[in-house]
Order: structure tokens, then sequence, then C-alpha cells
């Protein structure tokens, strides 16, 4: 007997972190009739440490996911991507700072390894239709093109898929996931995307989910407890001279990676408050200020490449809003392009560009265009 495959049950794997807004995720799907398979994504940790020093793929975090996985009756496997973690973002992050360039490893690991690796397996080990994570992100069908034929038919020239927020601006993820595309956007779910925070937990009782009041990830998931403790552990660092813009000695500092454009605290600099303005790789220096409107925090202009268009490149000149670091404002810019990338103009000044950090760009405060990384 065939089987009659408009009703075949969807097949969907989700991301499981043990957090709650995966956790409902799953629930939601489940909910909806589709046949859910949870994955639970072990990463990589330092070797001379108890397991779970990466936060994301602890034992705890693990035992949470198959809690869940018992109450909504469902399969949860178990996934090592501990090599291809340490050489894409591990390594890279280290070597990102090493070089004076302060970099995202979340932007990183949503394009390489949960959007690329896990789907990839999602499609091919598991033959599912989708996958589905707890990002607080939407996507919509948008039909650019339409062309009525006959018998009243309707044939798609362009359909394509937009990445939008979250709806609770206040958890929205999508400066993380502006590197999706169109050919991997049609497999993918996001459930929580039209909730707020607030209401997943309150679904998180509902569905009688033991994480419902697991608190949120903070930090890096596989830094442990401190960035500078990481950082100091796996970068031969070499402390140097901090200055002013005379360049005149103030004190030392314990290695640039340490620092940021205008941070503020922990310089050790008595007399200020001081500001970081610069650094100077070559003599090994970190540039401080008392002045925190100093030229060199606040800039108008920037250049960005390695640049992926959701739905295509625009043109340009574009005007459009720009983000540039998770969890700020968006503010408008005009964005231009040349042989080496992109020019981006801000309206106003923006506070401490940073290379290696991502720019993410937006259409009316809400649809993705796309993002590159500030050079």
């Amino acid at each position: 007997m065939l089987l009659n495959i408009k009703n075949k049950k969807k097949k969907v794997v989700v991301a499981m972190s043990g957090g709650v807004d995966s956790s409902v995720a799953a629930a939601i799907l489940k909910n909806q009739g589709y046949e859910v398979i949870g994955v639970f994504m072990q990463f990589w940790f330092p070797q001379g440490v108890i397991y779970g020093e990466n936060r994301c793929c602890s034992l705890e975090s693990y035992q949470d996911a198959r809690a869940v996985a018992d109450v909504l009756d469902i399969k949860l496997y178990k996934l090592n991507f501990g090599n291809d973690f340490k050489k894409l973002i591990v390594d890279k992050f280290l070597s990102e700072y090493k070089n004076g360039r302060t970099p995202n490893p979340c932007v990183a690991c949503n394009k390489f390894i949960k959007f690329d690796l896990l789907l990839k397996k999602a499609r091919i080990m598991f033959d599912a239709d989708y996958l589905a994570t707890g990002h607080y992100v939407r996507v919509e069908r948008e039909i650019l093109n339409s062309k009525f034929e006959i018998r009243n038919k309707f044939k798609i020239q362009n359909l394509k898929f937009k990445l939008l927020r979250g709806k609770d601006i206040n958890k929205d993820q999508s400066y993380f996931l502006y590197n999706l595309n169109q050919k991997s956007l049609k497999y993918l779910l996001f459930p929580v995307g039209d909730y707020t925070k607030d209401r997943v937990r309150e679904l998180a009782k509902k569905y009688k989910l033991p994480v419902h009041n697991r608190p949120d990830s903070q930090e890096i998931c596989f830094v442990g407890n401190s960035h500078y403790d990481f950082l100091k552990k796996y970068l031969k660092l070499k402390p140097g001279n901090i200055v002013d813009g005379d360049g005149n000695q103030l004190g030392k500092h314990q290695g640039l990676p340490f620092y940021t454009l205008g941070q503020r605290s922990g310089i050790g600099l008595s007399g200020g408050p001081w500001y970081v303005t610069g650094f100077n790789n070559l003599k090994n220096t970190l540039e401080v200020t008392k002045d925190q409107k100093y030229s060199g925090i606040y800039q108008r202009e920037l250049k960005c490449h390695k640049v992926n268009w959701i739905m295509g490149e625009p043109k340009f000149p574009l005007q459009c809003q720009a983000q540039i670091r998770y969890q700020s404002k968006s503010y408008s810019c005009v964005v231009k392009k040349d042989k080496a990338g992109l020019k981006v103009e801000f309206g106003r000044p923006q506070r401490a560009i940073m290379a290696g950090q991502s720019i993410v760009f937006y259409n009316n405060n809400d649809k993705v265009l796309g993002g590159g990384i500030i050079c």
C-alpha cells in the first residue's frame, strides 16, 4: 500500500540544550502534531577539567534535556561536534584576539555549527523535514512576484523567506543569525519567536517542563566562569605600557586582548575615569584618555567584509538601519559598495566600533537584510 505523502506527519529535529527556550520549542511543535526528535549537541571543553566546562553541553544541561524529552515522550540523541567546534569556533576566537580583533563566537557557532553541520545531520541522518531551535526570531514567506495562469492557479515565480526580529525585543537574537540564507531558511522553524520570554516560561509551566525556572545563560558558553581567565590560559599575553594621547606612560597593561575600545573599568589606573581609545600592536601599548567623547571612541563610518545578504544583494547605495553589537540599538545609515567591500556611514557617531564584531543591517528595524564582519 502506498503512503499518502500529503498526510504524512512532518518530522522536525529540535536542538535541545536543556534550557527553557529550546524545551518550549519542542513542546510547541509536539503539540502542533509534528513528529519531534530531540538532539543534544556536545561541544568542546578544555582538557584537564571536569566534563561540562562548556555550559552548553554540561552534564547538568544534558540531564535537563533528557528530563524534558521524557515529559514530552520524544527521543533524544546526543551528537558530538567537539572537533568541529574547537576548530571552527574556539581556535578562531583565540586567533582573532591574538591579532587584535574582537570576535563574536555566537555568530560563528550559528553559521558553521547549528545551521550548517547540524542542519545537514537533521536532513540526512534523521530524514527530517525541518530543524528547529529556541532562537527568538521569526521567519515569514514573501512572494516577490507571481503570475496568474489559466485554470485560476498562481504560479509562484519568486518565493523567498525573510528573517524578522523576535517579538520580544529584549530577547531578539536576529543579530546572531544574519548568515542564514534562502537554502537553509526553508528548513528552519523558530517556535518561540512569536512569544515574549515571560510567555515562554508560562508555557513551560503549562507543559509541566522541569526547566521552567532555569536561569538564562549570560557568558560565552566555552570560556567557563571568566572570559579573562580563558584568554590568559590559552594566549601568550605580553604586558606593556599604558599611554595617553601624547605618548606619556601612565601604567602597565596585562595584555592587549584583555581590553576593548571605550572600556572604562578594569584598566588599573588611578585619577580616572579613564577610557580605552586605541591599541598599538607594534609597540604593544594601550592608549587611554579621560575624555569620554574622544573621537577615537566615537566614529561615523566603518568598513565591513564577509557580507551575507539573506534575500539577495540589494541596490546601492542602500539606506537602512544597522546594529554593531548584540542588544544595542540600530541606527540609520547609508551602505555603499566599493572594490574592498562595504562602507557604512551612520547618521550619528557610533561608540566603540570594534574590528571583528558583526554589523547587521535591518529594514524598518525589523526585517534582517544581512550583515558582515567589521574590518
